[in-house]
């Protein structure tokens, strides 16, 4: 379950980068949308047809995303990889049986949906053509399912849950045609990439490096049977630059600097850019030199961006409706409702209806899910105590609606998701004194050093049975906080690990300044936005362990153009 958007982009651009094919979306209202009338009729077709089998589908919904999009990829100031991209992607969604017991029981979750590609052109007998092979595709995949889970369920032994398959929620019409900006120039992006990318060419150290621009522009449509009908308008632009290097003991080590927003013209200014990406090459060369961190115990100081991918990774996960039921999740928090989970100064909530905080985009906003329920706020954790979970139309027991947190890539069965998880806290102390609060810790436990993590780019976390419901968060700089009045010391090579129940206990206090992680977030539904805010957060205690790493030696022969540099600087 990563949370790095660098993976993300790279399976983007292996998509893109297959067609040259643009189409913009129409930026006006239509008189008739022909894709949205023709998606309506073929779903009063098939509901119709259909029902008079047995058995019959009790729900069915077809979803559209008709993309715009165009990618540019970079590397010292050449242009490597350019191309732009239309597609419109289709699911067909099919429940047959009954609300309480259907074909997407359990372990089958995937018999309720087929997905394809709907024709670029607004043809309505090609549209209907193709719904009407996924249709019937779909019915059948679905039938023999629901066979096999009737058969099932008799034969096995009876559930821990035994909560319906699909929620009943009140269909949504939401029809907006928002202008749609048109996508950048692609001579404009190939500009800009080849600017930041440019900008590491300096640094005979940085073996390797790219800068990656992608522009989106989506039309997102949805119909049901039951009398949903969506249409929603969305943007994005994301920035990906990344450097690599290898220490001499052949670990590999990375810095990424990410930057998101609904257009071009809001990304920050050149200046600013420039400046990360010269820290970003100066992180590089001094973890070159940093000795690797040895295993510890001990107390632990998260910056706020640190604290926010953690809390994503260790809590969120573990709050998402699917994983409180079924036989093969750990279900580390389903019994925990309206008991305390976290220290009482805690709140955490997940809001996917906020666009931003502070002045900075959030990822993880949406109007609607992808089951066409509006998006809702909700107080998973309130003052310290467990009230609710991240619910998608599967229901959990107490919990037997949706709230809006019903998310997908398409292609997938959508489950329930973290949107924008967002830490709060009543303990706070000003930023200022949050690394005099870890020395404190560190005299008071008897340590010779604490640790502060400055910036992590991702992580996992293991949630089923079959493995040990254990998280690895994967820092990329830290820093060893001495007692003793030394300097802090940068290491590497280290990765913190633990169990979740045991993690939260031992939080003592917060900054009083958010910051925002925006990233992808992988798991059983694909690849979904998600954005984490939180303070910084000192830790009593926090476990790492050293990162497995490869003997590969650097390269022997300097890059070309340095042959007389030792340090940086092209001769």
């Amino acid at each position: 379950m990563k949370t790095t958007l660098v993976q993300s982009l790279t399976v983007l651009l292996c998509v893109l980068a297959v067609s040259s094919s643009a189409h913009p979306n129409s930026s006006e209202s239509p008189k008739e949308d022909l894709l949205l009338k023709t998606m309506e009729q073929e779903l009063t077709r098939a509901q119709k047809e259909l029902g008079k089998l047995d058995p019959a589908p009790y729900y069915i919904s077809y979803s559209v995303h008709d993309e715009n999009a165009e990618t540019v990829v970079a590397s010292l100031g050449s242009v490597i990889t350019s191309g732009r991209f239309r597609r419109r992607a289709v699911d067909v969604i099919m429940r047959v049986g009954t609300r309480e017991l259907d074909n997407a029981h359990g372990e089958t979750r995937a018999s309720a949906i087929t997905n394809g590609t709907l024709p670029l052109e607004d043809d309505s007998d090609a549209i209907a053509h193709v719904l009407w092979q996924l249709t019937f595709t779909e019915y059948r995949k679905a039938e023999q399912a629901y066979l096999n889970v009737k058969t099932k369920t008799q034969v096995n032994a009876a559930e821990e849950d035994t909560s319906a398959d699909f929620s009943k929620e009140t269909p949504q019409t939401h029809i907006e045609y928002q202008p749609l900006a048109p996508l950048a120039e692609q001579q404009r992006l190939e500009k800009i990439v080849r600017l930041y990318s440019a900008d590491l060419k300096p640094y005979p150290y940085v073996y390797s490096s790219i800068a990656l621009l992608s522009s989106q522009t989506t039309r997102s449509y949805f119909v049901s049977t039951e009398g949903a009908k969506l249409v929603t308008p969305g943007a994005v632009v994301r920035m990906m630059i990344e450097g690599q290097t290898r220490a001499d003991d052949g670990m590999e080590l990375m810095r990424v600097e990410t930057f998101q927003d609904q257009s071009l013209d809001r990304l920050p200014p050149e200046a600013d850019i420039a400046k990360r990406v010269e820290k970003m090459a100066s992180d590089l060369k001094a973890l070159r030199a940093a000795p690797v961190a040895e295993p510890f115990a001990g107390p632990a100081l998260l910056s706020g961006r640190s604290s926010a991918v953690f809390f994503h990774e260790v809590l969120g996960h573990r709050l998402e409706g699917h994983r409180q039921r079924g036989e093969q999740e750990g279900q580390t928090f389903t019994k925990k409702l309206n008991e305390k989970v976290l220290p009482e100064f805690l709140t955490v909530t997940d809001d996917p209806t906020r666009h931003s905080l502070g002045g900075m985009d959030l990822s993880g906003w949406y109007e609607f899910d992808d089951e066409g329920v509006a998006a809702k706020p909700v107080d998973v954790i309130k003052d310290g105590v467990l009230k609710s979970f991240l619910m998608s139309r599967m229901p959990i027991r107490n919990f037997g609606n949706s709230n809006g947190h019903g998310r997908a890539q398409p292609g997938l069965m959508p489950t329930g998701r973290q949107g924008n998880l967002i830490v709060t806290s009543s303990r706070t102390v000003p930023d200022s004194e949050m690394r005099q609060k870890l020395i404190d810790e560190i005299k008071k436990q008897g340590k010779p050093y604490g640790l502060y993590f400055e910036d992590i780019e991702g992580g996992f976390t293991l949630t089923q049975r079959a493995a040990p419901q254990a998280f690895e968060v994967l820092p990329v700089m830290v820093w060893r906080v001495y007692a003793d009045g030394r300097p802090d010391e940068l290491v590497r090579g280290v990765d913190i690990v633990g169990t979740p129940l045991s993690a939260m206990t031992r939080i003592l206090l917060t900054g009083d300044k958010e910051s925002v992680f925006n990233g992808i977030c992988g798991a059983e539904s694909g690849s979904v936005p998600v954005s984490a805010v939180a303070p910084s957060i000192l830790f009593s205690e926090i476990e790492v362990q050293k990162r497995k790493h490869t003997l590969e030696r650097p390269p022997i022969l300097p890059p070309p153009g340095f042959e007389n540099a030792e340090t940086g600087g092209r001769q």
